[in-house]
């Protein structure tokens, strides 16, 4: 059984580093279209001056096209395009010129994350850093920043937990559009 408490602590040191990463590129009082339902994260941007909208909650393999030319200031992906099939179909039509992006990388002792009961709750792609940033290329966008941190899985025994210790599961980019 895992506890509570130690997991609450573990998003909260993926979001510190997150907010710390979007504060260094990302002005306060901006407006911000951030990819997927409302959530935790959201709400911490809101509490730190920016100005967010949400998705929907949407397929945006599909039904992105409202999305692709919002007026914002930045768009952010957290943990967003391993869910898509295609994300490429959206990067490439965005039409704003600011994108922070982060992925969880593939891990060779792992295999992808996959929810038998809820189709949205699947990593189609599991990134390895060059496949991230060849997509972000080929759909035009330039990396001006980037950050890999390990995973906080700090509660779980065994060997996949330990080596999760040392080899970064979270990559983030700050792009501009070329």
């Amino acid at each position: 059984m895992i506890d509570n408490t130690k997991k609450n602590q573990s998003y909260e040191r993926r979001y510190k580093r997150t907010l710390l990463f979007l504060k260094k590129h990302v002005g306060e009082k901006s407006r911000i279209l951030d990819l997927g339902v409302e959530n935790l994260f959201s709400k911490i941007m809101r509490e730190n001056g920016y100005s967010v909208i949400n998705t929907d909650g949407e397929d945006l393999d599909i039904n992105y096209q409202k999305y692709v030319d919002c007026d914002v200031d930045v768009v952010t992906a957290f943990e967003i395009f391993e869910h898509m099939l295609a994300p490429f179909n959206f990067l490439r039509e965005l039409k704003t010129d600011k994108l922070i992006a982060s992925v969880p990388l593939r891990l060779w002792f792992a295999s992808a994350y996959w929810n038998e009961k809820d189709d949205w709750d699947k990593h189609y792609h599991e990134f390895e850093k060059k496949q991230f940033d060849y997509l972000l290329e080929k759909t035009g966008w330039k990396i001006i920043d980037y950050a890999k941190w390990t995973s906080y899985d700090r509660w779980k025994i065994g060997i996949r937990p330990l080596l999760r210790h040392f080899y970064p599961r979270y990559y983030i980019v700050y792009c501009v559009r070329k």
